[in-house]
């Protein structure tokens, strides 16, 4: 087994823009992008791998024939023939709905899915630019709704101003949107769940509104008061630092100019590694190497003891794994 590069899964919304094509540095820019899907099993966008003697299988396959390997003992434990992550970019060029996810109790009852605890990673954003994180009042169940009807939701919302580098963990529950004119990294669950509250009285094409779910929405609602929703963090030159660790996923952030060795082995899980800037080579401990650019993601399957990051130029990766 080797460090695994998957085929771009990219996805037209109707806020998306071209900015995914420039940061992946794509031979050609695609307009109207709002994801990228790096590492995928949900529904029918499965990941392909895109190099080496694997080249053409399907993640689905390589579960199948690689399974606690590929994944780790205690990840095939707990997840089974599932991969229990979605890796994606987003690029907001208008702004995204205000939305919330379901918890898996609620998912899994409703959609049998699991349920969807994410966490972003500002890789750029324009001057004033932000997002929603967390209501910024106390508001019953009753005014959310009524808030929701008469457009004033927002009023309610916490507004948190981004630049590169802001990191924001976001559970099951809290109510979000990514607002225009900023790029970000998201590691989640491995569910495409989300209930639609407040739109912006957006358009499609033809005129139609898209489906809300206000009545779906309010179960799945936490709607506790919380102080400080940006995560603080302080960066390590050639070393990891830890963002986010909840029980669905553990993630770093790494920035590296020289050669970093990071173990695989001591996670018993795959490893994932998302490059926000620079180029770096990564090596396994078989002596197998894959280039890694911005933009670029690899998967670092858990049989393998360790692998060496070596920076071709300064370089941000985050660190993604499945925690015991």
């Amino acid at each position: 087994m080797y460090p695994l590069k998957f085929e771009d899964i990219l996805r037209p919304m109707i806020w998306g823009g071209e900015e995914i094509s420039r940061f992946k540095q794509l031979p050609e820019v695609h307009p109207g992008i709002g994801e990228s899907w790096e590492i995928s099993q949900v529904g029918d966008r499965i990941s392909v791998v895109s190099e080496g003697e694997d080249k053409g299988k399907t993640i689905t396959e390589l579960i199948k024939r690689d399974g606690a390997n590929l994944l780790g003992k205690h990840v095939a434990a707990r997840y089974a023939d599932k991969f229990p992550l979605l890796i994606k970019f987003i690029d907001a060029h208008d702004n995204l709905s205000i939305q919330v996810h379901p918890n898996d109790e609620l998912a899994m009852a409703r959609h049998n899915s699991f349920g969807k605890t994410e966490m972003w990673y500002v890789i750029d954003a324009k001057p004033g630019a932000g997002l929603y994180s967390g209501f910024s009042k106390q508001i019953t169940p009753a005014e959310y709704v009524e808030r929701i009807k008469n457009n004033t939701i927002t009023d309610v919302l916490q507004f948190h101003e981004v630049k590169s580098g802001d990191v924001f963990f976001l559970p099951a529950g809290r109510i979000h949107a990514i607002c225009e004119g900023i790029l970000i990294a998201e590691i989640q669950q491995s569910s495409d769940i989300t209930y639609r509250i407040y739109d912006y009285d957006r358009r499609d094409a033809q005129g139609n509104a898209r489906e809300l779910h206000i009545e779906q929405s309010i179960d799945a609602v936490d709607f506790k008061m919380y102080d400080n929703l940006r995560t603080d963090y302080a960066a390590k030159n050639n070393d990891a630092v830890g963002l986010v660790k909840c029980p669905y996923f553990e993630t770093n952030l790494i920035e590296v100019d020289k050669s970093v060795k990071r173990s695989v082995s001591g996670h018993d899980s795959f490893v994932i590694y998302m490059c926000m800037g620079g180029k770096v080579r990564l090596t396994d401990n078989n002596g197998y190497t894959i280039s890694l650019h911005q933009g670029q993601t690899a998967l670092i399957p858990a049989t393998l003891s360790w692998v060496t990051i070596e920076a071709e130029t300064s370089a941000k990766l985050l660190e993604c794994y499945i925690p015991e």
